[in-house]
C-alpha cells in the first residue's frame, strides 16, 4: 500500500514559486467571481464553488506562512523600523 511522504526538501525559492502560483490563482478566481453577477440566480452555484476555492487557497497560503521561521536576534531586544 502506498504511503504519503511526510518529509519534503523544498528550497526557499521553491516555496516562493508555490506562493506566487497560489497568489496568481487567487487573482484568477477573483476575476472569475467578479465576472459572475450576483443578480443572476443561475450563477449562484458557480459563485459558491469559486468562493470555496478562494477560501481553500487562502487557508493554504496561511499554513505556508505559519511554517516560516522569521529571523529575530536572540541576544538583544528586537526593535523594528
Amino acid at each position: 500500500m502506498a504511503r504519503y511522504n511526510k518529509t519534503f526538501e523544498l528550497s526557499i525559492h521553491d516555496v516562493d514559486l508555490i506562493e506566487e502560483a497560489l497568489r496568481a490563482r487567487s487573482r484568477e478566481l477573483c476575476k472569475m467571481r467578479r465576472a459572475l453577477s450576483d443578480e443572476n440566480p443561475a450563477n449562484m452555484e458557480s459563485v459558491s464553488v469559486i468562493e470555496a476555492d478562494q477560501r481553500e487557497n487562502e487557508e493554504l497560503l496561511g499554513r505556508l506562512h505559519n511554517q516560516k521561521i522569521f529571523y529575530r536576534p536572540g541576544a538583544t531586544p528586537y526593535v523594528s523600523g
